[in-house]
């Protein structure tokens, strides 16, 4: 019987879309924020914007690795502005600020169809909702559940940035288990990545594993395409509406007559 859902943000309640806008004018923010604290970075918009590309992704890919989760101080310093002489301590102040406006303003997130009435209709059913998240803030996932109008509907809000450590480590998961005081196969997990969600779910002993289609990260899942050890979700969806039939199916409830 699965008692609670638990979800990713990104690429599963909302839809994340990169744009030339969006990064010109995070860029000019960002070098404006700086050199209101003292910190004046010799780069035009465009050349911060592609050493961040470059340094975000390695970061991305050292936190997969080690499934670790840095404090923001550092992740700035030692890794999104390597190499500027800036120290985390300078930092520190106002990392969660560039945190969130990295997380916010870069990109563009739009919320999946039927969100709202989705989880609306899964709390209705009695399934206890929350949250698990890989994000370098730790403020954006509360402002964003506000905003999409579900906060009230979510009972546990885990993040990386808060715990140190990521998805799929089975550990997150199990902090998240606690806070609600499940157990792992009364929990289900949603997601749209197999290197993080499904293997996670998995990691973690989940009794459903849920993945939503996000075609924009299959490069983050080369690795598992055609691999016949690959681990599999129990339901692929397109949509979140889909999630309730699901939960009857699976909890043997039968349609209303």
């Amino acid at each position: 019987m699965i008692r609670a859902l638990l979800f990713d943000l990104g690429g599963t309640l909302h839809t994340v879309r990169h744009s030339e806008e969006s990064r010109r004018t995070f860029c000019t923010r960002l070098l404006q924020i700086l050199e209101e604290r003292g910190i004046v970075l010799p780069l035009s918009p465009e050349a911060l914007g592609s050493m961040l590309s470059v340094n975000a992704e390695e970061y991305k890919h050292w936190s997969e690795q080690s499934l670790r989760e840095l404090p923001q101080p550092e992740i700035w310093a030692d890794w999104y502005l390597r190499g500027l002489g800036i120290k985390p301590e300078q930092l520190a102040p106002f990392a969660e600020d560039l945190s969130f406006f990295y997380d916010r303003e870069r990109v563009i997130n739009t919320p999946r169809p039927r969100l709202k009435e989705t989880m609306e209709e899964l709390h209705a059913m009695g399934i206890r909702l929350g949250i698990i998240s890989n994000i370098i803030s730790t403020t954006l996932v509360p402002f964003v559940l506000e905003e999409y109008g579900i906060a009230d509907l979510m009972e546990c809000t885990v993040m990386s940035s808060a715990e140190g450590i990521r998805k799929p480590d089975p550990r997150i998961f199990e902090i998240a288990m606690r806070k609600m005081d499940l157990t792992a196969a009364e929990t289900g997990y949603v997601g749209d990545t197999i290197s993080r969600d499904v293997l996670g779910s998995r990691n973690a002993g989940l009794g459903l594993a849920v993945r939503i289609d996000n075609p924009s990260i299959a490069h983050r899942d080369a690795a598992f395409i055609g691999q016949p050890d690959a681990p599999r979700e129990d339901f692929l969806i397109r949509e979140l509406d889909e999630l309730p039939a699901i939960i009857r199916k699976v909890n043997g409830i039968l349609p209303e007559t």
